[in-house]
């Protein structure tokens, strides 16, 4: 009888029924399909932290600058080398450099750098979640979802 079983093994073919890789398939479409979405979400998630810390950076340095300066100052991105630009009476020649924009991420129009305790800095970034609102930070709210 033992043998019997071992003869039959020995004769049988060493593969997978087709039902058998049509359940893994279908397994494996599940899992396709919830982690695809996921993933496309992950990628906003990150456009909208550039865009974050890009404000993030910029509203401390106008802070900073409002703290030693009563003047005026200017916001820009200097288009040649695609970096941001304070410009003001107490900026040093060349030390306005506030670091690179970072991709995808633009100021606002409404971004306004008026007195010392009234101002408002504001990004937006089309490829995040927040492409509509996007973030601001400003002299009395700090870091916000939203334009000035």
């Amino acid at each position: 009888m033992i043998a019997r079983i071992r003869k039959s093994m020995e004769e049988k073919d060493q593969g997978f029924t087709l039902i058998e890789l049509l359940v893994v398939m279908i397994i494996i479409g599940i899992l396709a399909a919830i982690a695809i979405p996921v993933f496309l979400n992950q990628r906003k998630k990150a456009e909208d932290s550039a865009a974050k810390a890009d404000v993030s950076t910029i509203g401390k340095e106008v802070a900073t600058y409002y703290v030693d300066n009563a003047d005026d100052a200017t916001l820009t991105v200097e288009d040649s080398t695609g970096r941001y630009v304070l410009s003001g009476a107490g900026v040093a020649s060349g030390s306005g450099d506030l670091g690179k924009v970072s991709n995808n991420v633009e100021l606002d129009g409404s971004t306004d750098l008026g007195t010392s305790d009234d101002w408002c800095v504001a990004v937006v970034n089309d490829k995040g979640d927040k492409a509509v609102d996007g973030f601001k930070y400003s002299a009395k709210g700090g870091l916000e979802e939203g334009t000035c």
